[in-house]
């Protein structure tokens, strides 16, 4: 018998583990020797054991009542079973999208304090990935849009159509929550860590609670999106140590 858990609900297993599937194609999450099943009821099949026994640890971790949302690698997993591999190349074509309106290319006109903090943080990652990767991106101020190079955007395609499910997964939580492509290419390539993504991506947020002060929503927003960038940095780290 399968377990799917999508909600809140008193815990009733006792002990969560990882086992190798029987066919030798993967590794499962298993609930008092129950296989989990993905929210969307599919095969909950992993690709190795290091991420099996995360997963399995965060069931184990659960108390009285399961609460899914503190269980990030959980949710990411599944979703590459779930949303991603069902919807590949819509996937694919969003993040290539994201190349033509990426965070870094758009740099404040004003003030200069602003302008130098982008240009240290961003720049490097732009000339990083004109370098390595073959992407060259036109950097513009302001928000008026500016076209980007469409050899550009196919060289964006083909990396991003490169990474399998998993992989694909993490790079579109990293870019859809930091808003730059290039952001989440130098995570998934090991130019940046996910912390200092987070910071790559918050600079503005940052920027704008220093000099206005805090403001609960804006702060509860910065911390929320560093919270997914970390939590998808280690699901990564999981994806790699396989």
């Amino acid at each position: 018998m399968a377990i799917m858990v999508t909600q809140t609900i008193n815990r009733f297993y006792k002990k969560a583990d990882a086992a190798a599937d029987d066919s030798g194609a993967g590794w499962r999450v298993q609930l008092d020797g129950r296989s989990v099943k993905t929210p969307a009821k599919a095969d909950f099949l992993l690709p190795s054991e290091v991420l099996a026994r995360e997963i399995a640890a965060e069931w184990d971790a659960q108390g009285e009542k399961i609460l899914p949302h503190t269980m990030p690698i959980m949710q990411r997993a599944a979703t590459a079973i779930d949303r991603v591999r069902p919807n590949r190349p819509t996937v694919v074509a969003e993040l290539t999208g994201y190349g033509r309106s990426d965070l870094l290319c758009y740099r404040a006109a004003f003030p200069e304090d602003l302008i130098e903090r982008q240009a240290k943080a961003w720049q490097p990652l732009l000339d990083w990935v004109a370098q390595e990767l073959g992407i060259e991106l036109v950097v513009t101020e302001g928000v008026m849009p500016v076209s980007q190079n469409e050899d550009a955007l196919a060289r964006i395609q083909g990396l991003v159509d490169g990474f399998d499910d998993y992989y694909l997964t993490a790079l579109h939580n990293l870019t859809t929550v930091s808003g730059s492509v290039i952001i989440g290419l130098a995570v998934m390539h090991g130019r940046i860590s996910a912390q200092q993504a987070s910071e790559c991506a918050l600079l503005d947020e940052e920027y704008s609670i220093e000099q206005w002060g805090d403001d609960a929503e804006a702060v509860e927003r910065r911390d929320r999106h560093r919270a997914e960038i970390l939590a998808t940095g280690r699901y990564l780290e999981l994806l790699m140590a396989r």
